[in-house]
């Protein structure tokens, strides 16, 4: 209850200190409100209104239970949720953040899935579309097209590690809702699978007509919802660097960031990527006298977190359903410094670019060449190192829990 009241009193304060501010410095808070409404019709409407429409009308269709059915023998095994969360996994990374979030809580809201197994989906599925990816941040952005392959690869094969991880999230807490039907668990079968796609389609009901206005009207409010945080978080950001109040966390970052082995330049573009996702990754390619390298780790780092608005709009999908938004928190950030991390090690394979990392020796000023694993600051090295030892250690206990011999 102590909490909860001391929670309230601080958003209180932080909403009144926000009000003064965007008072104090209106023409800022004017150009960062339309700037924030350009990128949502400019980049986020046209790329996933069609996206959230579609979802919709193949959920109508039964197109999600096909899906569901079909993958279930891949997905249980692999990431402990049932099969339609493949569907979610394949309609998040082509478009996008908040997309499996959306998808998720329908799934939820369907008791296609679990609360623990929504809550697994929706921390590994959510990822930045490869329009974005490669379109605006390795061309728009960074001028390098064959950048998008070494942020590709880091960005999606940290999300699917991720997944990895996330199916020992609370291994006891799951919750069965759905039956299955007794020899149908674990079997790939293209007839059940359009068994349970026309069941579903006969479930629903609905005309196509009926189906289409439904899903144009709800897409319309979800996008809504989404341009008004960036809207506003583009507000804040802009507020607060007027201020000076970013100009000190700056600062401070600024001090961090070679402990880590980071160069200190990237303070602004990894302070501004954790409120909004895409005015952090355009400044990240910005700084000077920084290696490439070290500016697509921040880039990545900035895409796997999402920003703040990412966040709010995730967690405002969630709302809406008994999904907590904590397990996503945890997630979004491991996600971020996995890529990160990723991304440095591949980056010479990848790249064939000059050695990863070079350290002075005490003999005649002299560099000492490192190249893979030991290429990583030592930072990524800790958090590689921990992740792999966690999941050797959640995997051991899991069998144990089991049993070699139970099913």
């Amino acid at each position: 209850m102590v909490f909860k009241r001391l929670t309230t009193l601080l958003t209180l304060v932080a909403a009144l200190l926000l009000t003064v501010l965007m008072a104090y410095y209106p023409e800022a808070s004017w150009q960062a409100g339309v700037r924030g409404l350009a990128i949502w019709w400019d980049v986020l409407f046209p790329s996933l209104f069609p996206f959230f429409v579609i979802s919709e009308v193949m959920l109508g269709f039964g197109i999600v239970h096909f899906l569901g059915k079909l993958l279930d023998p891949l997905m249980k095994p692999v990431f402990r949720i049932p099969g339609s969360g493949g569907f979610v996994l394949a309609m998040g990374f082509a478009s996008g953040y908040p997309v499996s979030a959306k998808l998720a809580t329908q799934l939820r809201e369907q008791r296609l899935v679990s609360r623990v197994e929504g809550e697994r989906l929706v921390s590994f599925t959510t990822s930045s579309d490869p329009i974005f990816l490669i379109g605006a941040v390795s061309v728009g952005f960074f001028g390098n097209p064959k950048l998008a392959g070494a942020l590709a690869l880091a960005h999606y094969g940290g999300s699917l590690l991720i997944g990895l991880a996330m199916r020992f999230y609370r291994p006891d807490r799951h919750e069965p809702e759905v039956p299955e039907k007794e020899g149908e668990s674990g079997r790939f079968s293209l007839k059940l699978a359009l068994q349970a796609m026309h069941e579903a389609r006969l479930q629903d009901g609905r005309s196509l007509g009926e189906l289409l206005r439904q899903a144009v009207v709800s897409s319309l409010q979800l996008m809504t919802v989404v341009g008004g945080l960036v809207v506003f978080f583009s507000v804040i950001l802009e507020v607060l660097t007027a201020s000076g109040f970013m100009s000190s966390l700056y600062a401070g970052f600024r001090h961090l960031l070679p402990l880590l082995g980071l160069p200190s330049q990237l303070a602004e573009p990894l302070m501004g990527g954790l409120f909004e996702v895409t005015l952090g990754a355009k400044a990240a390619a910005a700084p000077e006298g920084v290696p490439l390298m070290f500016k697509a780790a921040a880039a990545a780092f900035i895409l796997s977190w999402g920003g703040l608005s990412v966040h709010a709009q995730v967690a405002s999908i969630l709302n809406g359903a008994d999904l907590r938004y904590f397990p996503f928190l945890v997630a979004r950030f491991s996600h971020a410094v996995l890529s990160a991390g990723l991304l440095l090690l591949i980056w010479n394979p990848l790249m064939g670019a000059a050695p990863a990392w070079a350290i002075p020796t005490p003999v005649f000023g002299r560099k000492e060449v490192l190249y893979g694993w030991e290429a990583l600051p030592g930072a990524f090295r800790f958090f590689l190192a921990a992740m792999a030892i966690l999941l050797i250690l959640s995997f051991l206990s899991g069998f144990i829990r089991r049993g070699p011999h139970r099913k």
